[in-house]
This record gives C-alpha cells, sequence and structure tokens, in this order.
C-alpha cells in the first residue's frame, strides 16, 4: 500500500468517526459508558462529549504520529525498507479504532454489547497484522521491539524479530481462540500477551550476551540511516 492511500484511507476513517460522533450526539445520553469490566459490562461513564469524541481526537492524533514517524527518525532509510507493511499496519489500526468507536457509540445508544467478546478477537487480528510488519522491520527507533540489544546490533535485531513475528502472530490467534472460552478465556489473554512481549526481550538479550561476552571488544558499531 502506498503512503498516498494510506493517508488518505486513514484520514476517511477518522473523519467518518467524527462525522457519526456529530450525527448521533442528540441521540446519545449524557453522560456517556466509558469503561467495562472483564464481564463485559458498562462499570464506568464519563461526560457526553469526550465520551463520543475522546476516540476520534486521539485517532487523529495518532495518525499523525504514526504518518510522522517515518520522517522523523535517524534510520528512516530502513523504515522505507517495509514501508509497505508500515502503511497497511497503519490503516489497520485506525479501522480498529473505529471499531472500538462504533462499539462505544452502539452501547450509547442503548444497544446490548459485550465488549470483551467483540474486541479482544479484533484485538487478536491486529495482533496477527502487528507479527505480520514486525517480521519485515529494520533497525528504527520507534517501530518494533525496540530493546538496548536490538538497537544495539543489527544482527540482534533481525534475530529478534523473525521470532517477535512468531510471537505476536501466535498471540494473536490465541487472543482470537480466547474470546470462545468462557471464563478460562481470560487466562489463555494473559498468557498470549506474555508470549508476545516477554519473550522476545529475553531472547534479545541472551542473543545479545552470546554475541557480546562480557569483557570483550565491539567489532560492530551501528552506523547512522543505512539499510541492512
Amino acid at each position: 500500500m502506498s503512503t498516498r492511500l494510506a493517508v488518505t484511507v486513514s484520514v476517511v476513517l477518522v473523519g467518518l468517526a467524527f462525522l457519526a460522533g456529530i450525527l448521533l450526539y442528540p441521540q446519545l445520553p449524557d453522560p456517556m459508558p466509558s469503561h467495562w469490566n472483564a464481564a463485559g459490562e458498562v462499570d464506568g461513564y464519563m461526560s457526553k462529549f469526550w465520551g463520543v469524541f475522546l476516540v476520534p481526537i486521539v485517532s487523529a492524533g495518532l495518525v499523525a504520529l504514526l504518518v510522522a514517524i517515518p520522517s522523523i527518525d535517524p534510520l528512516r532509510a530502513n523504515i522505507e525498507q517495509f514501508r509497505r507493511e508500515y502503511n497497511v499496519f497503519v490503516v489497520g489500526f485506525v479501522a480498529y479504532m473505529d471499531f472500538v468507536f462504533a462499539l462505544i457509540l452502539w452501547a450509547g445508544l442503548g444497544g446490548t454489547v459485550n465488549m470483551s467478546s467483540a474486541l479482544i478477537p479484533a484485538a487478536g487480528l491486529l495482533f496477527m497484522m502487528i507479527g505480520w510488519m514486525v517480521g519485515r522491520a529494520r533497525r528504527n527507533y520507534f517501530i518494533g521491539i525496540r530493546t538496548p540489544w536490538t538497537l544495539d546490533d543489527e544482527v540482534v535485531w533481525d534475530a529478534t524479530h523473525r521470532l517477535g513475528a512468531r510471537t505476536f502472530s501466535v498471540a494473536g490467534a490465541l487472543m482470537v481462540l480466547s474470546a470462545f472460552l468462557g471464563s478460562a478465556g481470560m487466562w489463555v489473554l494473559l498468557g498470549a500477551i506474555l508470549v508476545a512481549v516477554v519473550i522476545p526481550i529475553v531472547y534479545s538479550y541472551v542473543i545479545w550476551r552470546r554475541r557480546h561476552p562480557a569483557g570483550s571488544s565491539r567489532t560492530d558499531h551501528p552506523t547512522g540511516g543505512g539499510s541492512r
């Protein structure tokens, strides 16, 4: 997906969210439901304005940040090597935020929705998309599994991200599955997040230590914005 298309689609999705909020505003309650417990039931509220427009405002800010990142990263040349995947992720993330917003509006209008059952599978799909992008990510300062050890050594970055692509994909699949497991699903969900996040972090340190034993001299200093 080209950058221009990704930006256009993202702006349209954010605009549609604002438009929906404006059109439905008179019909929505004050306060608006804003928080759901583990059972998917409403247990928190906020003022009508923020309940309606907080998600679109946050989405707009995140789109601006995600669009700016490839231009401000000192290793932006590396980001260009996986820019297509990054652009797809940006659009997918904005679509996810729109889905969250649609559920909030539906609940505000009196519709019945179990937020956990609806959001967890969607979050699982987002995790799988992240895994797809991570597997193609090149070393940079904003996107990917950015530990001191991956940023220090490009070989460690590549090895960690090959593993991270698998752990995020597996975690995403487990998150989708957890939505159908009742009370046991929460444990599967927590395990999935741990699998996705903790294992690559630990792995990056292990690989870095193998390549740089204590007391050894460094022979591979990271350079500027070049590609691998």
